[in-house]
């Protein structure tokens, strides 16, 4: 399903939808198409004859992507509210990255 048609027929496939994520979450099963992904290479620089110069992109159905956003913003809410991250945890934070990470390395 092409993400603008999922937003365009929000209303309709809504019900389904958390139908599926229910249920999903229920069992602790995905449906099976959603555990399959096309890769896809995707070009980064110098000779596009070399395989080498290109990176593999997962392209996953979008209903699985908007799942897996709904789990991991709930998670991450789950243990900011609770404390459970360390001070030293950048991944998932907000307002935290890679840089802030190295900043606070670097830090005397």
């Amino acid at each position: 399903m092409h993400p603008l048609l999922l937003n365009r027929c929000a209303e309709v496939v809504a019900e389904p939808l958390a139908y599926i994520f229910q249920k999903s979450f229920d069992t602790g099963q995905v449906p099976t198409d959603w555990k399959s992904a096309n890769v896809t290479p995707i070009f980064k620089k110098g000779s596009r004859t070399d395989p080498g110069n290109y990176r593999p992109v997962s392209l996953t159905l979008v209903p699985s992507k908007v799942m897996e956003s709904i789990i991991r913003d709930d998670t991450v809410s789950f243990l900011e509210s609770s404390k459970k991250l360390n001070r030293y945890q950048h991944g998932f934070t907000r307002k935290r990255s890679c840089l802030t990470n190295l900043l606070e390395s670097l830090k005397p």
